[in-house]
């Protein structure tokens, strides 16, 4: 784990959930495959510290198929095939910035997560080919306490929070976010069962930016276009 982020998370590694977590994982990966790997878990707080965060988004769980998982939400590494809901992702790029190609082969999203996107997972991990196999295990009491961290981190200029679906919008309402400070962007989800029920043509993007660019300056504002160069 990134140091600030070892610093600002230092005090759940000894709670009781935390430890309980543990020993599920640990006997958990005795019968089964867990993704990601267990060095890829905490890589999000590798590609964005906590002093770069400028925009949160919140997924659920890994991808939970060969290949696909590797630390941040809704990205997958080369050669994977682009799941629905990153292909809805990169859509909705095209309509905020018309000069955005949505990669038909690129889903590797930690360009803009070295810019200060955070792309984080409510849980952490995941048993192959069941989606929430490790969902109330303790990674969401871990994950809402990082979004606490960046939230008491930058009071002062505020951040943006991307809630796509129930269970973002649920997590970030639970912690009460100050939207006097921060942004709060609410949608549907970008699977492809949901994406046409409100999260194509939601606007996210350039919402974030322009947020971002009163806030920061033009240097605060992510360029999403280097997913696409």
């Amino acid at each position: 784990m990134e140091p600030q982020w070892q610093q600002a998370l230092q005090g759940e590694f000894d709670k009781p959930y935390f430890r309980q977590l543990k020993e599920f994982l640990t006997t958990d990966a005795r019968s089964n495959t867990i993704y990601p790997k267990m060095q890829d878990v905490y890589s999000w707080s590798n590609y964005t510290p906590l002093d770069s965060v400028r925009v949160v988004i919140l997924g659920q769980d890994p991808y939970h198929n060969v290949g696909q998982a590797h630390g941040l939400s809704f990205s997958v590494l080369p050669p994977t095939k682009l799941p629905g809901s990153l292909r809805n992702i990169y859509k909705q790029l095209h309509q905020d910035f018309p000069e955005f190609v949505p990669p038909k082969d690129r889903g590797d999203l930690s360009p803009v997560a070295r810019q200060g996107v955070l792309w984080l997972n409510a849980c952490l991990t995941v048993k192959a080919h069941k989606a929430n196999s490790h969902s109330k295990k303790g990674w969401e009491q871990f994950t809402a306490q990082a979004i606490r961290a960046v939230l008491d981190h930058h009071k002062e200029r505020g951040v943006v929070f991307m809630a796509w679906g129930l269970p973002a919008q649920k997590a970030y309402e639970k912690l009460g976010i100050d939207e006097e400070k921060h942004l709060v962007l609410k949608s549907a989800h970008p699977s492809p069962l949901s994406a046409h029920r409100g999260f194509l043509g939601n606007g996210h993007f350039k919402a974030a930016n322009d947020w971002l660019r009163e806030r920061y300056g033009e240097e605060g504002t992510i360029d999403w276009m280097v997913l696409c160069k």
